[in-house]
């Protein structure tokens, strides 16, 4: 693939999933050459903050000119001070996307040699080493994007084939070349939102396949209960003018085209020939399965907003100061602010926290024999009493969601003042980017947990021909990973395998 700072979501996606090689386009590379060309004449003689200044508090020194290239390389040394967990290399390797292609723009005045390092580590899968925690998202991902910068300079650690090694001796090994410092090359890297963003993007790609699986273990529970057609129904949802909504119902009405299972109202309580006093089914459905175009709708909206954003921030310069050639200026400002994507994770996170509180509510009621009067408790296939069926294992999925629930507090409205009170105001948009990618982590395990409940109840109602082909290709390869059981079996590796099931495909 031939990047053109034009980056969009789904080529994005083909780099971290999919290992696709990149290139760098001859426009882009003139771009930043002339970056960097204009900010190193530029400079010679004016004050420009982090090329002749100190940084934050200490903007008010002058630098003088032999310590220009040195306040850099302290500025990375001194900002690798992460800690905790650290970025998975998926999530490294998207920071190192993102951090490029924003540098792609040219109005960071940074050296080629930048982003020819980053092609390659990205190319070659070599990720740095960086930690969840240390970021205000504030004056950029500054801790975080240290570590990567760190990298760069030859210097810190990365994980390369799936171990954990030194910098200096992975370079060797693959003859690569550190890059070394022309002007601003420690603020250049540092200064922006790289990391909340390239987490971001990460987050936005699961939470695709969470609505996704959502939707399709809802029309298989609604099968499997008879449901009535007309909650999803074009006409009805059509009276409503939110998008997610309708596309909801519409997918809904396309996963369920052929099945067996789904009754048409008029069959059955729009005739004369009911005569119930007390009907034996029920009239409406339970709002988890009826509801489902109203609650997955808004996830849908907001994910869709939220792609936007990423996109557009991966798009921008997210720099400080940021330089433009063809003003012959140099624009001193705010554009390392991480507050949009602070506020996309949050609002992300408490989204696919009600698609897995819904989960949890579909699976409930799947398992109380008291609500559903269909299957037995816990759709135990084995003796009542002797076997438990699901019931250990709905404790997980209930515990999992109250967690999710409390994860879903904004942490956009969290700003401490630091940085000598500096920064005084801040996003904390990489805090919420992790959390946001814990809430994904517990929703794929929830939905695993209903998804071999939804497949053990099928096994006891005997109804795999009856099922939608959507549900019966579901069926079968859940099946290859969890055999029917009747005697109680150890739940954990089951979960774990159908949640990675998933996650990939």
């Amino acid at each position: 693939m031939v990047l053109t700072a034009n980056l969009k979501l789904e080529d994005f996606y083909k780099i971290i999933f999919d290992n696709e090689t990149l290139e760098l386009s001859e426009t882009l590379l003139s771009k930043v050459e002339n970056g960097f060309n204009f900010l190193e004449e530029f400079s010679k003689d004016k004050v420009i903050y982090g090329v002749n200044t100190g940084f934050g508090p200490m903007a008010q020194y002058r630098i003088s000119e032999e310590n220009r290239n040195q306040l850099q390389y302290n500025l990375i040394r001194s900002h690798s001070s992460g800690v905790g967990n650290p970025l998975s290399p998926q999530s490294a390797k998207a920071v190192m996307l993102a951090r490029l292609n924003t540098l792609s723009l040219g109005k960071s005045g940074i050296h080629p040699s930048v982003i020819f390092l980053l092609k390659e580590l990205i190319n070659k899968d070599v990720t740095p080493l960086i930690f969840e925690h240390g970021g205000v998202g504030a004056s950029g991902d500054l801790v975080q994007l240290a570590h990567l910068a760190l990298v760069l300079i030859g210097e810190g650690e990365v994980f390369y084939k799936n171990k954990r090694r030194n910098t200096k001796d992975v370079f060797a090994e693959l003859n690569l070349e550190p890059i070394k410092v022309h002007i601003r090359e420690g603020l250049g890297l540092m200064n922006g939102t790289s990391t909340m963003t390239g987490i971001g993007i990460i987050n936005a790609y699961y939470s695709r396949k969470l609505v996704d699986i959502s939707l399709k273990l809802s029309c298989a529970i609604n099968e499997i209960v008879k449901a009535y057609d007309d909650h999803f129904s074009e006409a009805l949802n059509s009276t409503k003018r939110h998008e997610g909504q309708q596309k909801i119902a519409s997918r809904m009405r396309e996963s369920l085209s052929d099945s067996k299972l789904i009754r048409k109202r008029e069959d059955h309580l729009y005739n004369k020939k009911n005569k119930e006093e007390i009907f034996k089914d029920k009239v409406q459905e339970y709002y988890s399965l009826r509801c489902v175009p109203q609650i997955l709708g808004p996830v849908l909206d907001t994910l869709e907003f939220t792609e936007k954003i990423l996109e557009d921030e991966i798009n921008s310069a997210n720099d400080n100061p940021i330089i433009i050639p063809e003003d012959q200026h140099v624009y001193h400002g705010g554009n390392f602010h991480g507050d949009y994507i602070s506020l996309e994770m949050d609002k992300l996170k408490i989204v696919i926290t009600k698609l897995t509180m819904l989960a949890e509510r579909q699976l409930n009621y799947l398992l109380n024999a008291k609500i559903n009067e269909i299957f037995p408790p816990f759709v135990n296939l084995g003796k009542l009493g002797l076997n438990f069926g699901m019931q250990g294992v709905q404790f997980t999925a209930t515990s999992t969601t109250a967690e999710s629930q409390m994860l879903s507090n904004p942490m956009y409205v969290h700003s401490i003042p630091n940085n000598n009170d500096n920064q005084d105001i801040v996003s904390m948009g990489t805090n919420s980017a992790v959390i946001c990618s814990k809430v994904i982590a517990n929703a794929f395990e929830v939905l695993a947990i209903e998804l071999i409940t939804i497949i053990q109840a099928i096994e006891f109602l005997e109804c795999q021909n009856e099922i939608s082909s959507n549900t019966k290709k579901l069926y079968d390869e859940v099946r290859a990973i969890v055999p029917a059981f009747k005697e109680d079996l150890v739940m954990y590796p089951f979960v774990e395998k159908v949640k990675e099931y998933l996650k990939n495909n």
